[in-house]
């Protein structure tokens, strides 16, 4: 069993260590040994079990990112929690399968924004405050009664499952008359919200924010007629990799070239494009 400072050492030495426990993880060994796990998926093929236990190790080793990311929603209650850290998950995932060594950035600070951004988008798109489907307001109605029976019984919070048991529905579909109660819950925007870093805030301070994406338009259009001019190939290149989110390793196999030889060919369109902004602006 390798955990800790022991799996950190062995990194060092060039094995790839088994973590007994990747969540248990100290965070400063969590950092040295994600570079190291990350250095091993890039060269791994996809499918094979030892790309499963890296990248799994990945993701359970840093799901303490999630949890950072989810509590500043800590007004939630504990189911709505629940959800959001599972949802953090998903954009731990995406990050994880994204990140490149070559970025020269923490991981840290690439996964934070995909977390926060996955959580979110489950506000955006779950949060409904004028309509709900019929069948949503009856399967609300019906997961109250459910879930006050079930707590009344276990003197717990019961879980999702347990609920689509005494429901007699799938879990996907308790989950989703969970969400739709938002619907019919609405908070002033000058609620006190307890935050236990700056004290009490209002709910107003955390959302309405400038969407920072607007300011992107004008470098969109500047940025066009420049990849008009690229090649066929870079062009490709660049629709793979930042529209299709193919990994490096996926581009080379439809070009019939090495990843190697596709991060060169991206570096350079890359570097040809960012010199051609800096020139327009």
């Amino acid at each position: 069993m390798i955990t800790g400072t022991a799996a950190t050492m062995d990194a060092h030495r060039g094995a790839l260590p088994e973590v007994a426990d990747p969540s248990k993880v100290a965070p400063k060994d969590a950092r040295e040994l994600t570079r190291v796990f990350f250095r091993r998926l890039a060269v791994l093929d996809e499918g094979t079990p030892e790309h499963q236990y890296t990248r799994n190790t990945l993701i359970e080793m840093n799901i303490s990112l999630v949890r950072y990311a989810a509590s500043r929603f800590r007004s939630r209650d504990a189911e709505e929690m629940e959800d959001i850290v599972q949802v953090g998950v998903i954009g731990l995932i995406k990050a994880i399968d994204r990140f490149e060594l070559s970025r020269e950035v923490e991981f840290t600070s690439f996964s934070i924004p995909y977390i926060v951004g996955e959580i979110k988008r489950f506000f955006r798109d779950t949060t409904w405050a004028v309509h709900v489907p019929r069948r949503l307001q009856e399967a609300r109605v019906q997961l109250a009664r459910a879930t006050e029976e079930l707590s009344s019984r276990l003197g717990r919070t019961p879980t999702v499952a347990e609920l689509a048991q005494l429901m007699n529905l799938e879990e996907k579909e308790v989950i989703e008359a969970r969400l739709a109660s938002n619907g019919y819950r609405s908070s002033s925007l000058d609620a006190a919200i307890n935050n236990s870093e700056d004290g009490e805030a209002a709910l107003a301070d955390f959302i309405g924010d400038e969407d920072g994406a607007l300011e992107l338009v004008e470098d969109f259009h500047a940025l066009a007629p420049m990849i008009a001019c690229l090649d066929e190939r870079s062009r490709k290149i660049l629709h793979w990799r930042f529209v299709e989110e193919a990994s490096q390793a996926q581009i080379g196999e439809r070009l019939g070239v090495s990843q190697m030889h596709v991060s060169r060919l991206l570096s350079r369109t890359l570097a040809q494009l960012r010199e051609g902004m800096l020139t327009t602006h």
